[in-house]
This record gives C-alpha cells, structure tokens and sequence, in this order.
C-alpha cells in the first residue's frame, strides 16, 4: 500500500528528531561521554523509530479503511498492515 508523502508530515518530522538523536549518541560516544548519558539519548533514539513506526502504520491503517471500497482487498490491506504491527511490536 502507497500512502502519499502529505499524509505522512508527522512520521517524517519523528524521522528528524531521531536522525538528531543519532547524531548525538555519535557524538557523545566520540567525547567519551558518561555511558548513563548516552544510553539514555539512545533509548530516546528507540522510541522516536518506533513512534515513527507506529504513526505509519496507524496512518496505513486509516488509508484501508477509508480508501478501499472492495472489500477483499480491504481485508489484504489490513493483513498486511497487521504483520507490520507485530514487526514492530
């Protein structure tokens, strides 16, 4: 299933925020930072992915439900959105 790039706004700015916390675990490691500090930003790294995950899906979910008329196709849709779920969950 395609989702169209405008719908997905709020996944993309989750994306940022977790390429910046990359960033930072990166560089904390290089200065040799406290490892509490970092693996603290790299659990907020996590979360920010799965977040992002998580908005996709529920943004798929919504396109097969209200997009999808026929229904066999709407139950595909919706079978395969759900595997991805348990990917992520």
């Amino acid at each position: 299933m395609n989702i169209p790039a405008e719908n997905l706004d709020p996944v993309l700015k989750r994306l940022a925020r977790a390429q910046g916390q990359l960033a930072a675990v990166i560089r904390m490691i290089e200065e040799e930072r406290d490892c509490k500090d970092i693996v603290t930003q790299l659990s907020a790294c996590t979360n920010a992915l799965d977040r992002a995950g998580f908005a996709l899906i529920s943004t798929g979910l919504q396109r097969c439900i209200i997009d999808t008329d026929d229904e066999s196709e709407r139950a595909e849709n919706l079978a395969a959105m759900e595997k991805l779920f348990l990917t992520l969950a």
